[in-house]
């Protein structure tokens, strides 16, 4: 038996949406993972200066989007351990759970200008493949750059939806129907989220 391939997809989902699920699917396939883990970070290194919704909203509504979808599963691994959500924190854990496991981080184009500012990235490279899923007006240059030849290119569909509109939407009073899966945009209503 092999060990699992387990893509290790982290972000804010703030909230989910259909590009974050579309990309995955792609990913898993065009990867030949065995599953996603999606993990909301309690708190992102990078985005310290905004107020994300509280991480146990998060994980509802991730739960919400991959229902139905066996290829994913959700981990409330970083809400729980609280602070700052750092990547090389997570694979460390995850890899300690499940030793045996081979474990791709999936980062985006946009993350990989910043990566080399992560904390430890040599050490996330060392423990696990780190996928770029492509994505339109990013390309590898810069202080990132240097890191690409370690890294696995994965060519992802672009899917111009981007949380932050979706929040506009919402506070705007406007239709996200379509932007996310129906059970997440009835959770945005029922808890009144970004108005």
């Amino acid at each position: 038996m092999h060990p699992e391939r387990l893509g290790l997809f982290g972000g804010t989902f703030d909230p989910p949406h259909m590009g974050h699920l579309i990309v995955a699917a792609h990913v898993c396939e065009e990867l030949g993972l065995d599953r996603i883990l999606f993990m909301p970070a309690m708190t992102p290194p990078h985005k310290q200066d905004r107020v994300v919704s509280p991480g146990a909203v998060r994980l509802a509504m991730v739960e919400r989007a991959i229902a139905g979808d066996d290829r994913f599963t959700v981990s409330d691994m970083e809400v729980r351990r609280g602070g700052v959500s750092y990547t090389i924190d997570t694979v460390r854990t995850v890899l300690a759970e499940a030793p045996r496991t081979a474990l791709t981080v999936l980062i985006g184009m946009d993350n990989l200008v910043d990566f080399g500012t992560w904390r430890d990235p040599a050490g996330i490279l060392a423990l696990a493949r780190v996928a770029v899923m492509t994505r339109p007006g990013y390309v590898a240059t810069g202080a990132g750059a240097v890191f690409l030849p370690q890294m696995t290119l994965c060519e992802v569909p672009h899917i111009g939806i981007a949380a932050r509109e979706i929040r506009d939407r919402v506070a705007g009073g406007r239709s996200i129907r379509y932007l996310v899966p129906p059970q997440v945009e009835a959770y945005i209503h029922e808890q009144g989220l970004y108005r």
